[in-house]
């Protein structure tokens, strides 16, 4: 087969749990690029498990759970009245509606802030930088500014089609919310693909264990726990060399 695909884990930071099954899925299994959420309070807890463990880690901007890191009184179209963050809910309704509630110069704000943690908690610019998809245009042209500031690689976010990094063409993968979704299935799906020399297939995934966070601000639970046992069973490892599919990062990309 001889083909190549890119395996992400996204939430490094969403809770506790979350943190425990994506290291697992790192240190044990095929996962080697991982999105890293700094406004959450747990990021440092999942930062320290995997110290020393060579890591692509990319900033998967947060707009839509827990905190924020700028003042709630600056970025008000974001915040509750509690201050937290407004819930990927209140997007869906929103974009059901037409709408787009986020004012630009407000997300910059955060965006910015992000990654400026990003860059403290690292010691480093983010090896790609996108967001936690939500429905909001003026989020995404956010991300794309601050991107265009610092010099980043943007990885845009496309439900039509493949997005561009660098000078690849990714074709995302990314089925965990699909009725009787089978990890294992869904990765030799997306890695049969030939894509040619300029196009490469991108699995996305959400590895972890659930606690009681992620129980009551996720809707997506289970699927979490399946794909860490993709990612470490030997199956998937065997599959992968018996099939001539190499795992890559952005970092491989040119």
């Amino acid at each position: 087969m001889s083909h190549r695909i890119l395996v992400r884990a996204d939430d490094l930071g969403y809770s506790e749990g979350v943190n425990c099954g994506l290291a697992k899925s790192v240190k044990d299994g095929i996962i080697r690029s991982v999105g890293v959420m700094t406004n959450m309070p747990a990021v440092t807890h999942g930062l320290t498990l995997l110290k020393g463990v060579p890591v692509c880690y990319g900033q998967h901007t947060n707009i839509c759970v827990g905190r924020p890191l700028t003042d709630p009184a600056c970025i008000p179209s974001l915040c509750q009245p509690n201050g937290e963050l407004k819930p990927s809910r209140a997007y869906r309704e929103a974009a059901k509606r037409g709408e787009d509630f986020v004012v630009l110069d407000e997300v910059i704000l955060e965006i910015e802030a992000q990654y400026q943690r990003f860059v403290e908690l690292i010691g480093g610019e983010p090896h790609y930088f996108e967001g936690h998809a939500v429905a909001s245009d003026n989020f995404f042209k956010g991300l794309q500014i601050v991107a265009e500031r610092h010099g980043l690689d943007y990885l845009g976010f496309s439900p039509l089609g493949p997005v561009k990094f660098r000078n690849t063409m990714l074709y995302t993968s990314m089925d965990s919310m699909q009725p009787g979704y089978d990890p294992f299935e869904s990765l030799k799906q997306a890695a049969r693909k030939d894509y040619g020399p300029d196009g490469c297939a991108m699995f996305v995934c959400h590895p972890g264990y659930l606690d009681d966070f992620i129980l009551k601000t996720s809707s997506l639970t289970v699927p979490r726990t399946q794909e860490v046992a993709m990612a470490i069973a030997p199956e998937t490892k065997a599959w992968l060399a018996e099939n001539d599919v190499q795992v890559i990062t952005y970092d491989d990309l040119t």
